[in-house]
């Protein structure tokens, strides 16, 4: 598959808490670095004609505000926790202004829990202002949308099958603590990886700091970055001191380009 050059933009990169958490007096929430501000994790996947958002966060409305994106053509799901697809009902603003529904893919079981969380999207009575969505069901076959190539990369979340996606030399997994073998074919190769690493304590469906560091060593990649982070995991500026070289926390706002 082919890939263009690609700009990827970090929405966010907080766990389903965000980070500062609510009612949270700890050094990390009270911080006054702006990276210890993150949104609920999303990226948003552009080429030159085609623009993706990976995740319709409870902070999709503001990502999509702060980033100023006046135009999306797909929303791309990784599975159906709520603080990756809570957001979804805002889609209704880019239906306004591009006159069409909003193309959506995701695999079967997240579909089952877009239909039920979103129930009225799919009423045979279409009130006006509803979110107008076409679904597209996807499994570990890879796509194109647009022109931007999609590998699926399905992991464990616990026991849940979740999407991670590979865009060209750049592999994104969140909320994930198992990779099988077979699927870690299809990152190899990357230029640069993201990985969940939730806290350094253990957690029964996230990768730990720890954990994290020896997979993505393990897999030889060059560059990678840690999301889906947690208050617990410390502030960023001293768990970057701490990285392997070759290995960073990311940041809302940071950008990454593929040539």
């Amino acid at each position: 598959m082919q890939s263009p050059q690609l700009k990827i933009t970090f929405l966010g990169t907080g766990t389903s808490s965000g980070v500062p958490m609510v009612a949270c007096p700890c050094a990390v929430c009270t911080s006054s670095n702006t990276k210890d501000k993150r949104l609920r994790s999303s990226i948003l996947v552009e080429s030159d004609t085609t623009k993706i958002v990976v995740d319709t966060t409870p902070d999709f409305r503001y990502q999509m505000l702060r980033a100023d994106i006046k135009k999306l053509d797909a929303v791309l799901f990784t599975h159906p926790h709520k603080d990756h697809i809570a957001g979804l009902d805002d889609i209704r603003a880019y239906n306004f202004f591009q006159q069409k529904p909003m193309e959506v893919y995701a695999n079967s079981l997240t579909e089952e829990a877009i239909k039920r969380e979103f129930a009225y999207a799919f009423s045979d009575k279409k009130y006006p202002g509803l979110p107008q969505l076409n679904l597209n069901t996807i499994d570990e076959k890879p796509f194109y949308i647009g022109d931007i190539p999609v590998i699926p990369v399905p992991v464990w979340h616990h026991k849940m099958p979740v999407l991670g996606f590979r865009f060209g030399k750049f592999t994104y997994v969140t909320d994930a603590n198992r990779i099988e073998e077979t699927e870690k074919e299809k990152i190899r190769g990357s230029e640069v990886m993201v990985l969940n690493a939730l806290r350094k304590e253990k957690h029964i469906s996230h990768y730990t700091l720890d954990e994290a560091v020896a997979e993505v060593q393990g897999l030889n990649i060059p560059q990678s970055y840690f999301t889906h982070i947690s208050h617990q995991l410390g502030r960023h500026e001293d768990v970057n001191a701490d990285l392997p070289e070759g290995i960073e926390l990311a940041w809302d706002g940071l950008q990454l380009h593929f040539d």
